[in-house]
């Protein structure tokens, strides 16, 4: 694999258990109840769009920290067979890898989250040589993580100053607080991903997601805003950019946002305008979802284009 690297991506990468069909009310008192399906597969906000963009046709890398475990183990064989680069991946002992457990019925789910070595990732493990090889850094999952954040402007500026692009993807806030570093790091975020909910706690606004966007804005980043079903928008010189999102059987919705930032970025890196972008980010994001988990119904870049016809 090439040193250089078309994608930088940093943060979270742990296995994902998804289980479907899940009963409205949870049986406890060691009452056993069956579900339709369940899946173990690759997940982490990170890693999902690291697959996801790799899958694209990009050159990535990943960033991470995992357990000396089995899970850990797990992911980064399953990183790799995806096409991952996971050379600034950290195997750190005597902290178990992290561990998520979504709970989907119909269109909604639980997300059950054990953080582990998702919390030691710290952005002095970010090899400086590794950052400078890619023409785009990524973060993912900001509150997830506070030792990356801390140090996650820094990160950023070294980024911006040798000349690549950046983008966040902060995910929800377990405290629904929506401070800390975040506005220091904002300053060097040159596109921000976010849900409708995200923009507007970040915002600090009421209002649809057109009215957060426009506020994010004024902040002098992108703010694409994911809408689910209703598609994506961004907000660029001055006006509101839409996306519709094409019609797919949905089998869960696992990662679909991760699969939505690398489509973005794959649009972004090859050097198509935002509208462009958006589009191709909706057909991915949208695809994925054909399939149970984050990674297995990723689209290539063949398939979201004909998605988008």
């Amino acid at each position: 694999m090439s040193d250089d690297l078309d994608l930088l991506v940093i943060g979270d990468a742990n296995p994902d258990v998804v289980l479907t069909g899940v009963p409205g009310e949870l049986g406890y008192g060691q009452a056993e109840q069956l579900v339709e399906s369940g899946t173990l597969t690759v997940g982490g906000s990170a890693a999902i769009l690291a697959c996801g963009a790799a899958r694209l046709g990009l050159s990535v890398g990943l960033v991470a920290a995992v357990g000396d475990d089995a899970a850990g183990r797990f992911m980064l064989d399953e990183l790799r067979a995806r096409g991952v680069d996971v050379r600034g991946c950290h195997v750190v002992e005597n902290v178990p890898s992290g561990l998520t457990v979504n709970l989907t019925r119909g269109d909604d789910r639980a997300v059950l989250t054990s953080t582990g070595s998702i919390m030691v990732l710290e952005a002095a493990m970010v090899e400086r040589a590794l950052l400078r090889s890619a023409r785009h850094v990524h973060a993912s999952s900001f509150f997830l993580q506070a030792a990356l954040a801390a140090g996650l402007r820094g990160l950023f500026d070294e980024t911006l100053a040798a000349g690549a692009s950046t983008s966040l993807d902060t995910n929800w806030d377990p405290d629904e607080r929506w401070d800390g570093p975040l506005n220091d790091v904002l300053a060097a975020v040159d596109i921000l991903f976010v849900n409708e909910e995200e923009a507007r706690a970040i915002a600090g606004v009421a209002g649809d997601a057109e009215v957060a966007a426009q506020a994010l804005a004024k902040r002098g980043l992108l703010p694409v805003v994911k809408r689910g079903v209703e598609g994506a928008l961004a907000w660029e010189g001055g006006r509101a950019l839409r996306a519709a999102a094409p019609f797919v059987r949905i089998a869960d919705a696992v990662g679909a946002g991760d699969s939505f930032d690398a489509g973005y970025l794959c649009g972004h890196l090859g050097g198509r305008d935002t509208a462009a972008s958006l589009a191709l980010a909706v057909a991915c994001g949208t695809l994925s979802t054909r399939l149970g988990g984050g990674v297995d119904g990723q689209a290539t870049l063949a398939e979201a284009e004909a998605a988008l016809r």
